[in-house]
C-alpha cells in the first residue's frame, strides 16, 4: 500500500475519526492528521477498534499547510462536482479513475477530508492539485466522512500502489510560484492572473506528472522568467542610450 497520508479538515465528531481510525487500520495506512479537530474521547476510541494506535499517533496541527508537509501530491476530496471548464476549482474525477491513475505512483499521497457539514473550502480546494469525488446519487451526493475514507483508500488498496519515494512539496509549490511569475514577466491580463493560476494547479494534478517531470517544467519556467527580465532590461538599457 502506497505512503498515503490521511487529513482530516476540522472534523467535528470524535466518532467519525475513530470510524476514520478503524478504516485505515484496514487498509495498512497509519499516517493521520487532524487540523483543528473537536476533543478526541472515549467514543474515538471505541469506534476506533484496532485502529487505535493510529488515534494515539495522530499528529494534531493548526494549519493544512503544516499537515501536507513532506507531501507531493495533495488531493482533495469533495461530494460536490462542477461539469464546466470554467470552475476549476471543482474540476474533479472519479476516485476509482485517481486510483488507476496512481496505481504506479512513486510519491507521496495527501488525501485531504473536509468538515462534515461544509467538506473543504473554496480556498482550501484551489490549494489541492487534484479533486477527487465518489460517484454517488444526484439526490443524496454527501457521504459519511468515514465512509468516504474508506471507500477511497479501498479503491486504492485494490491498485496495489507500490511505496512510494518520499518527495519535497516545497519544491512544487516554488514552480507554480514561477509559473506565477513567467505570467508576470509577460504582461498577462492581471484580471485572468488568479484563475490562469488555478487552472494550471488543477491541470497539473490531474496529469499527476512525477517528480522529476514536475522538476524539469520548473526549470524551464524559470529560465523563461530570467530570459524575459535580462531581455527587458538590455532593452531598457539600448533605450536609455
Amino acid at each position: 500500500m502506497a505512503d498515503v497520508r490521511i487529513i482530516l479538515v476540522a472534523p467535528k465528531f470524535e466518532g467519525n475519526i475513530g470510524a476514520v481510525a478503524r478504516s485505515m487500520a484496514n487498509f495498512d495506512v497509519s499516517e493521520l492528521y487532524l487540523v483543528h479537530p473537536c476533543e478526541i474521547g472515549d467514543d474515538a476510541y471505541r469506534r476506533a477498534k484496532h485502529g487505535s494506535n493510529i488515534l494515539d499517533n495522530a499528529k494534531i496541527v493548526d494549519s493544512i499547510n503544516k499537515a501536507v508537509e513532506g507531501c507531493f501530491l495533495i488531493v482533495g476530496t469533495s461530494g460536490v462536482t462542477t461539469k464546466s471548464d470554467k470552475n476549476y476549482a471543482r474540476i474533479s474525477m472519479s476516485v476509482r479513475e485517481f486510483a488507476n491513475k496512481v496505481s504506479d505512483y512513486r510519491e507521496k499521497i495527501a488525501i485531504l477530508f473536509g468538515r462534515e457539514d461544509l467538506g473543504l473550502l473554496k480556498n482550501e480546494l484551489t490549494e489541492c492539485d487534484i479533486l477527487v469525488h465518489i460517484p454517488s446519487s444526484d439526490i443524496y451526493p454527501i457521504l459519511n466522512l468515514s465512509h468516504a475514507v474508506t471507500v477511497i483508500l479501498y479503491e486504492l488498496f485494490g491498485t496495489a500502489i507500490n511505496s512510494p519515494k518520499s518527495a519535497n512539496h516545497e519544491e512544487k509549490e516554488r514552480m507554480f510560484r514561477y509559473f506565477d511569475d513567467l505570467l508576470v514577466n509577460i504582461n498577462y491580463p492581471k484580471h485572468r492572473m488568479k484563475t490562469t493560476s488555478t487552472m494550471f494547479r488543477k491541470m497539473m494534478g490531474r496529469a499527476i506528472p512525477s517528480r522529476y517531470e514536475y522538476n524539469t517544467i520548473m526549470g524551464v519556467f524559470g529560465d523563461a522568467s530570467k530570459l524575459i527580465i535580462e531581455n527587458s532590461k538590455q532593452n531598457q538599457k539600448e533605450g536609455d542610450q
